[in-house]
């Protein structure tokens, strides 16, 4: 499995320049701006002579062996490392080069494909849906998935810090502006991994499923800090890889709150300046609460 960067140029990058039109201080320029590239990844699983695509999903390309593994850890048809036979580009002849390297095929250890009907639907997704997968709580307890149990707290300073740290680490959204980002951090605040994508769904992805490949899973003990919003399915994300402590710069939905709460997930948005809000298991919020309502 080797997914690094291609020096050869045959493959997109994740970002591309463009020439723009820019009005600044009353007159127009013309200039180059880089805009992040965004381009379709089809996730096939093959066992046992067969396969089958599982998933077509607009992303940023890089790391794509990483959103593949965490795609399929998420959604349950991928148990752990030891599942993986290997990871690997498509060769066909008859697709382009730009084709073979938007096109993954995951190689299960397994004798045959997993009970794929057991999926509510095909998944086909854009980056502005992210990969979702099941929409209601009943699916993880279904699975079999637990509710987190935890002793991880942190410090109101550490959180506060957590958006300074995510951004000087997003070196494509320095360059565009135009990326989300997933980042791990220990308790004490410090940075384990991150990654990025034009969908917030792929960004986690690509960082659990960098932590499937490298062995690190669980993350029992790190705290995720994610870009923009909290939906359902970053919590479920979170919860499958089970982190316990989930940090966004916005705010959560009402499904993903719901979702914290049940499954044992500390949920804090609205990360901004000096403040926040805890929306989930705020007793691992190492502070005195002074006001009750």
């Amino acid at each position: 499995m080797n997914d690094a960067p291609d020096p050869r140029g045959e493959r997109p990058g994740p970002s591309v320049e463009a020439r723009i039109l820019a009005f600044e201080g009353g007159r127009t320029v013309r200039r180059y701006d880089r805009l992040a590239t965004e381009e379709p990844l089809e996730i096939r699983l093959r066992a046992g002579g067969a396969s089958q695509t599982v998933a077509i999903t607009m992303r940023t390309p890089g790391a794509d062996f990483e959103l593949a593994a965490g795609f399929l850890y998420n959604e349950g048809l991928l148990a752990g490392r030891a599942g993986l036979r290997g990871i690997s580009f498509c060769v066909d002849r008859e697709l382009d080069t730009a084709q073979r390297y938007n096109i993954v095929n995951v190689d299960l250890a397994a004798a045959a494909l997993p009970p794929l009907q057991a999926l509510d639907r095909h998944f086909t997704t854009s980056s502005a849906c992210g990969v979702c997968g099941r929409a209601q709580i009943e699916s993880l307890e279904a699975r079999g998935v637990l509710p987190i149990t935890s002793d991880l707290d942190i410090d109101p300073a550490t959180i506060l810090a957590l958006p300074e740290r995510l951004r000087a680490e997003q070196g494509v959204f320095a360059l565009t502006g135009g990326l989300h980002a997933a980042a791990l951090f220990d308790r004490a605040g410090a940075l384990i991994a991150v990654r990025e994508d034009v969908g917030r769904h792929n960004a986690l992805d690509k960082l659990i499923g960098w932590a499937l490949l490298e062995g690190r899973l669980p993350l029992a003990r790190s705290v995720l800090f994610v870009s923009g919003r909290t939906s359902y399915e970053i919590v479920q994300k979170a919860v499958a890889a089970r982190i316990p402590i989930v940090c966004a710069v916005s705010a959560p939905s009402s499904l993903a709150v719901e979702l914290a709460r049940e499954f044992g997930v500390m949920l804090v948005g609205f990360v901004r300046g000096e403040r926040f809000n805890v929306y989930a298991h705020d007793e691992r919020l190492r502070a005195p609460v002074s006001v009750k309502r």
